[in-house]
């Protein structure tokens, strides 16, 4: 009997709390906008940015024409961009572009995409796409709002920026010399090559001591001497001459 009564206690506990564990989740649906809303704000006043994004997608999915969404975009925008995440960032300021940005709205979010993009680039050695992706945008912005007040400061990323671009491809070829594919390195060292780049003024970035132990300075590392002598390992613009040993 105290077996039964045991199991059956049991059974009703597990039940209660099931019950009240459902309940709890159903009370997160079906609020108005101002509770989500609300929600996102307290979630980042906590440092808790998934949540909030999690907040926001309830905002959006079940208000997706309030007045409140616009804000609450642009607001998860600028803390992603806070907390160093730029491209879910840049995801926020695309959405806001795409549905509420007007104007004089789409110029300031344009020019928070760029800085994204430029924010999102600690090593630029890591991520030509990026590089390439950020001078489009930048030069895109320049030509769409000749006369903006952040025109200036486009124009001095772009300007970064190619640097950072002739500079990967000045370390790309070094890496070819050091493995003698001369033919190789010359393809890189003429390409997209800026002829405003005085090369003699240009100081490559500071590594710092315990990056350098893996990545070297940028002219050379350690490991140099381990990187096998094929294409694939390289680059695929690796110049092949049938010729020549030069691949």
């Amino acid at each position: 009997m105290k077996k039964l009564y045991r199991k059956t206690l049991l059974t009703f506990l597990t039940l209660t709390l099931l019950l009240s564990s459902c309940t709890k989740n159903l009370d997160e649906y079906n609020k108005p906008a101002i509770y989500w809303y609300s929600k996102i704000i307290e979630s980042i006043s906590k440092g808790n940015i998934d949540k909030a994004d999690d907040y926001y997608y309830s905002l959006q999915g079940e208000h997706i024409g309030s007045p409140l969404l616009p804000e609450a975009t642009m607001i998860l925008a600028t803390a992603h961009m806070y907390y160093k995440e730029y491209r879910l960032s840049e995801d926020f300021l695309n959405e806001y572009i795409k549905h509420y940005a007007n104007a004089n709205e789409k110029e300031f979010t344009e020019f928070l995409k760029i800085k994204a993009k430029y924010m999102a680039l600690p090593n630029p050695r890591r991520d030509q796409v990026l590089i390439q992706e950020a001078i489009i945008e930048a030069e895109k912005f320049k030509t769409n709002y000749p006369h903006s007040m952040y025109y200036s400061i486009v124009d001095t990323i772009a300007t970064n920026l190619y640097i950072a671009d002739a500079v990967l491809n000045k370390t790309i070829a070094d890496l070819y010399n050091r493995i003698d594919k001369p033919k190789s390195a010359a393809y890189y060292r003429a390409k997209k090559l800026e002829p405003w780049i005085v090369w003699n003024e240009i100081n490559r970035a500071n590594t710092p001591w315990y990056k350098e132990w893996f990545e070297g300075d940028g002219t050379a590392s350690w490991y140099g001497y381990l990187i096998p002598d094929t294409k694939s390992v390289v680059s695929r613009n690796s110049v092949v001459d049938s010729n020549s040993t030069d691949e």
